[in-house]
């Protein structure tokens, strides 16, 4: 794959970015108001609107950012958590980020890469504590071809263990050219996440002095490609203490701009992660712009309210304080039962922290977090149905702007939730989960919808699998 930039200009101004977070430091009560109902509104966010909220110090107007992320989050996507797992195919990588546990200069990582037989038992491993949802994650290294990615994702859709089936594979993998993007897509994969790291020029040659990856404007358009290639289901995101995070902010409200502007759609999901230790490196141990708590709650409800339709993604980086409080502010995805070390699920051993890429947050298994959120009042889910129904890009988005999402989308999350607690759950989650799914049936405003899910729903009592809107 030949690495081509010629022509090509970023589309994150740096200096106009900064003259927004300058001139918008003080916003007072009345526009801070008028910025939220704008986002309650349904409307995505401009630069200085986005500029204004992260700026904001005050106490009280912080809480109402904060709430009004929260009223967002339930008018457009109800009380729905969806749940997703990582798989770690390999570690092997040529770059050499200074923040990353899996960079070529780290003699303490221990490489690996799955064979099939290996990702094969990771995939029934996953399957058997009921995930239905993964993200394969590949370092970037030249064995990790876009036919090695297909291959690998094709292997994991062709495990079929015991009751489980992995129904949506997304992918966090290195920048492509157009022509590997098609080969990826082939398999049927859904989200192409690819991170930028930090969307400020002069840190990013800085942190990446080699490899592939220290091409910043590469990096950058690699979305693009994927767009051109076909697939339309994108995730962008920053890792939170590189740099200042509400540049960060900024920076992943231009690639949405960006990506609306070019194709008319802008990207399925933001991710946001803080950066956390990893085994072999020291700058992680003090990153040099460390995002607080309280900052963090802030940087989460200002994108949610910047972006109105657009999935958030919150991982078990962060502890699980951390987790059960700024799921309000607007997240809908998170990751549970997660190992990040290569081969991990099948065969966790002493070596496991040598094969990780950093150190998680939250290590509760997936039925504990199910049981946590259901008992919190969540919708713990693992629809696929739009993927599998083409529902995705500007498509999802004809759907998701009128209300689609949690019309449609809450029953979808009910009928996979049971599917799990008939096949998985321990006693104490099956229990509160099918008194909360009872709760959530009867709140179905539309009678034909609520008798369906009804109808569905005693069929899975009795087998029936895999029944969707």
């Amino acid at each position: 794959m030949k690495i081509n930039t010629e022509g090509l200009k970023s589309f994150i101004p740096t200096a106009e970015i900064e003259e927004h977070l300058n001139k918008n430091r003080f916003a007072d009560a009345i526009r801070i108001r008028d910025i939220v109902d704008k986002s309650l509104d349904k409307q995505r966010l401009n630069p200085d609107e986005t500029a204004a909220l992260i700026n904001v110090t005050d106490p009280e107007l912080k809480n109402l950012i904060l709430e009004g992320a929260h009223t967002l989050k339930e008018r457009i996507y109800g009380n729905r958590i969806v749940l997703f797992a990582p798989l770690y195919v390999g570690n092997e990588c040529i770059n050499d980020c200074v923040y990353c546990g899996f960079r070529i200069s780290n003699k303490e990582c221990q490489r690996a890469t799955l064979s099939k037989e290996e990702l094969i038992a990771e995939t029934e491993a996953l399957e058997d504590k009921g995930h239905k949802r993964l993200i394969m994650v590949y370092g970037e290294h030249p064995k990790y071809s876009p036919e090695f990615i297909a291959e690998t994702v094709q292997t994991v859709y062709n495990v079929k263990h015991n009751k489980g089936e992995i129904r949506r594979v997304n992918i966090n993998a290195a920048p492509l050219d157009i022509e590997g993007f098609r080969t990826v897509k082939s398999v049927g994969i859904g989200t192409y996440q690819i991170f930028q790291e930090t969307y400020y020029e002069e840190t990013y040659k800085n942190l990446h002095p080699r490899g592939p990856k220290s091409n910043f404007l590469w990096r950058l358009y690699g979305l693009d490609r994927a767009m051109q290639a076909g697939i339309d289901d994108l995730g962008i995101g920053a890792l939170m203490g590189l740099y200042n995070w509400r540049f960060e902010v900024m920076g992943l409200l231009y690639h949405t701009i960006h990506l609306e502007e070019r194709f008319g759609v802008g990207p399925h999901t933001i991710s946001f992660p803080r950066i956390e230790p990893a085994i072999g490196t020291d700058f992680t141990k003090n990153p040099p712009y460390k995002v607080s708590d309280e900052d963090f709650k802030l940087l989460i409800a200002s994108i949610r309210l910047s972006v109105p339709y657009t999935g958030m993604i919150l991982t078990a980086r962060e502890p699980i304080t951390v987790r059960d409080e700024v799921l309000r502010y607007g997240i809908s995805q998170i990751d549970a039962g997660s190992s990040i070390g290569v081969g991990d699920y099948a065969h966790k051993d002493e070596e496991s922290k040598r094969k990780s890429q950093f150190v998680l947050g939250d290590t509760r298994t997936l039925d504990d977090v199910i049981y946590e959120l259901a008992h919190s009042g969540y919708i713990p889910s693992f629809c696929t149905s739009c993927y599998r129904a083409g529902r995705t890009g500007e498509h999802f988005m004809e759907f998701a702007i009128p209300g689609f999402v949690k019309r449609f989308c809450t029953p979808n999350a009910l009928l996979t939730f049971a599917e799990y607690l008939y096949d998985y759950a321990s006693e104490r989650t099956k229990k509160i989960g099918l008194e909360l799914i009872d709760k959530e049936v009867a709140k179905i405003d539309d009678p034909n919808m609520q008798r369906s899910v009804k109808e569905n729903l005693a069929k899975m009592k009795e087998g029936i699998r895999d029944l969707h809107y």
